[in-house]
């Protein structure tokens, strides 16, 4: 199986438009290395690929990807389009991929209906990117050799969805993990995830690869750097000090961290909390980052 990390920050992506905080301002200065939005591409022979979650850096990902290249007029490595939820900065890339380009497009029911209820969504052809409706815990081929199962982690209902009460902990369709099985190998992709219950730690346990939420270092960054008024569970993701300490006993090959906020000293290399992480065990994602279990 061979994994690539299109984009390894979360929403907003690294330097984010409308921040001036340190690890913007670096990456902007070429200090430390810019990152974009969230999105992995999974192979089981390296010639047909499947993109889990369609960011809206796709484009730029794309273009920077040879493996996904075009092979002829028409022609793409692109199968599938997997997403994990209805957030902006998982799905806007969808509309990216509307040049009459067939590919299969799977996700739950749930996230499915978010998706056809905007119009806007309506531009990729239903005749060529069939919706493809995934029941939980059931496998399905997304690309030649390369089978999903899609499983529940904590978490919520995209932003645009909230009411005036959010439930952070939801377990259910809305926000879902990849379990990706190629060759005798077993990866998880899961960006999103606001707790470690033991069931889910069972269901990981034993894997070649994780790549797992690593949103923002401690909870309540955001609001401490003048970044923002939600912590980081408010938002459905369980913060990464904690997260070290829950998976140390939890067997896994290789542990990656992904879709890490702008704000997290995990985006600079140099930085303590990086170091920190590796020697836990855990790499940063980094775009571009190539992967070959």
């Amino acid at each position: 199986m061979r994994i690539i990390v299109l984009g390894a920050a979360a929403g907003g992506g690294l330097p984010q438009w409308n921040c001036g905080c340190g690890n913007c301002n670096a990456a902007r200065d070429g200090r430390i290395p810019a990152m974009t939005q969230s999105s992995v591409a999974v192979s089981a022979d390296g010639r047909s690929w499947a993109v889990l979650n369609a960011s809206p850096d796709i484009r730029a990902q794309l273009a920077a990807t040879p493996a996904l290249h075009p092979t002829g007029l028409r022609d793409v490595p692109l199968q599938s389009v997997l997403v994990t939820n209805g957030d902006i900065d998982h799905v806007a890339g969808l509309l990216t991929l509307r040049e009459s380009q067939p590919f299969a497009l799977w996700a739950t029911p749930a996230i499915h209906a978010v998706l056809a209820a905007n119009p806007m969504l309506g531009a990729l052809r239903a005749d060529l990117v069939p919706r493809n409706r995934v029941t939980l815990d059931q496998p399905v081929g997304i690309a030649p050799g390369l089978t999903a199962r899609l499983f529940a982690v904590p978490g919520k209902v995209p932003l645009y969805q909230e009411g005036d009460v959010v439930e952070t902990g939801l377990v259910g369709e809305t926000t879902v993990g990849v379990e990706l099985t190629a060759n005798g190998r077993r990866a998880l992709y899961i960006p999103g995830c606001a707790d470690l219950p033991d069931w889910l730690a069972d269901r990981i346990a034993g894997a070649d690869l994780l790549m797992f939420d690593g949103t923002l270092w401690e909870d309540d960054e955001m609001i401490r750097l003048g970044l923002g008024q939600k912590t980081g569970r408010r938002m459905g993701h369980m913060p990464v000090v904690e997260t070290i300490a829950a998976f140390k006993d939890v067997p896994v090959g290789r542990r990656v961290f992904v879709h890490m906020n702008n704000s997290n000293p995990l985006v600079d290399p140099a930085s303590t909390q990086t170091r920190e992480a590796e020697a836990s065990g855990w790499q940063i994602g980094r775009d571009g980052m190539e992967i070959t279990l």
